[in-house]
C-alpha cells in the first residue's frame, strides 16, 4: 500500500522553516486560521477525549524512538481524536443484534467497548505507523515484543485510512506555533525566532502533557469561579480546542523564559498577528508558567 504522507504549512513546497516568502506566511496564517474557526465550529462533546496524558506520553515515545519529526507524534494525536469519535459513533450507531444478548452483561455498549479495548494500542501505533514504511513499523513491533505481521498491520492501516474517509492533512498544535514563529520573525527580524523555535517545542509538550489541569486552571482564571456549573464547562470546550490561542500562549510562555524583557511587545505583536486579546494570551500563558513552577 502507499504511503500516505503529512506535512506542516511551514513544511509544504519543500519550504524549510525561516525560509518561507512573506507571500507565502500570509497564505499560510489564513489558510491556518480559517482551518482553526472550522474545527472549532465542530466540536463535539467528545472532544479531547482522545488527548489523555498516557496516551500522549505512549504516541511521543514512539515517535521518539522511530527517530520521526515532532510533528509526526502532534499529527497522530489529531488523527487519532478524529479516527476514534468517527469510529465509536460508527460503532454505538449499529443496532443491537436481535434474539442474543450482545455479551454476558447483555449490553451491546459494554461489549463494543471491550472489544475496542483489545484493538485499542494498535489502532494507535498504526495512527503513527500511516506516515512510515510497513517494514519499519513491523522491525519496531517486532522490537518491543509484539509478534504482528505485515498483513495485520496493512489490515489495520487500511481501517484507520477509511475511517479517516483517506482526509490525513489534520492540522496540529505545533504547525500553529511555527507558522506563528515564521510571521512574528519576519514582522520582528530582531526577536530569536531560532532559539524560541527549540523551547516552544518543550512548552508545547509540557502543555500537551499537563492539558487537563492547565486547561481546567484556565477556566477557574476566566470565570472567576472555582467551581464553573456544567454549562460553562460545555462552552469552554471549544477553548480547548483552538490551536491559534495555544499557539501565542506557547510563544508567550517561551518568551518569558528566554527573552523576558522583551515579552510584552511580543504579547502584543502576537495579539496583532492573530487578533486573540492580549488578555487571554496572558491568561494562558500565567497558568501555564504557574504549573510549569509548580512541576519542578
Amino acid at each position: 500500500m502507499a504511503k500516505h504522507f503529512f506535512c506542516s504549512p511551514s513544511q509544504s513546497k519543500n519550504v524549510k522553516f525561516r525560509e518561507a516568502s512573506f507571500d507565502l506566511l500570509t497564505d499560510f496564517l489564513v489558510n491556518l486560521n480559517k482551518r482553526n474557526k472550522d474545527n472549532i465550529n465542530s466540536v463535539s462533546t467528545c472532544s479531547g477525549n482522545f488527548k489523555d496524558r498516557r496516551l500522549m506520553e505512549y504516541i511521543f515515545l514512539i515517535t521518539k524512538e522511530l527517530r520521526l519529526d515532532p510533528l509526526a507524534g502532534y499529527h497522530a494525536i489529531e488523527l487519532l481524536q478524529r479516527f476514534m469519535v468517527k469510529h465509536l459513533t460508527d460503532l454505538l450507531a449499529t443496532p443491537t443484534p436481535q434474539g442474543a444478548a450482545a455479551d454476558q452483561s447483555g449490553s451491546y455498549e459494554d461489549a463494543v467497548f471491550e472489544k475496542l479495548k483489545e484493538k485499542f494500542p494498535f489502532i494507535v501505533f498504526t495512527c503513527v505507523q500511516i506516515i512510515i514504511d510497513n517494514n519499519t513499523a513491523v522491525r519496531f513491533l517486532h522490537s518491543v515484543g509484539h509478534d504482528v505481521s505485515k498483513q495485520a498491520l496493512l489490515e489495520s492501516e487500511l481501517m484507520v485510512l477509511k475511517g479517516l474517509e483517506y482526509k490525513l492533512n489534520a492540522t496540529n498544535p505545533l504547525s500553529f506555533v511555527e507558522i506563528l514563529l515564521e510571521v512574528l520573525g519576519h514582522n520582528e527580524p530582531s526577536i530569536p525566532v531560532e532559539r524560541l523555535h527549540l523551547l516552544c517545542q518543550h512548552v508545547l509538550q509540557f502543555v500537551s502533557l499537563q492539558r487537563t489541569t492547565i486547561y481546567d486552571s484556565l477556566l477557574v482564571t476566566t470565570t472567576q469561579c472555582v467551581s464553573p456549573p456544567r454549562e460553562q464547562r460545555e462552552k469552554f470546550v471549544t477553548v480547548t480546542e483552538d490551536c491559534m490561542l495555544l499557539g501565542v500562549g506557547v510563544i508567550a510562555v517561551a518568551t518569558f523564559v528566554l527573552h523576558n524583557r522583551t515579552w510584552e511587545q511580543i504579547v502584543g505583536e502576537l495579539s496583532h498577528i492573530t487578533g486573540i486579546s492580549v488578555r487571554s494570551i496572558r491568561d494562558f500563558a500565567h497558568v501555564t508558567l504557574m504549573h510549569i513552577v509548580t512541576s519542578t
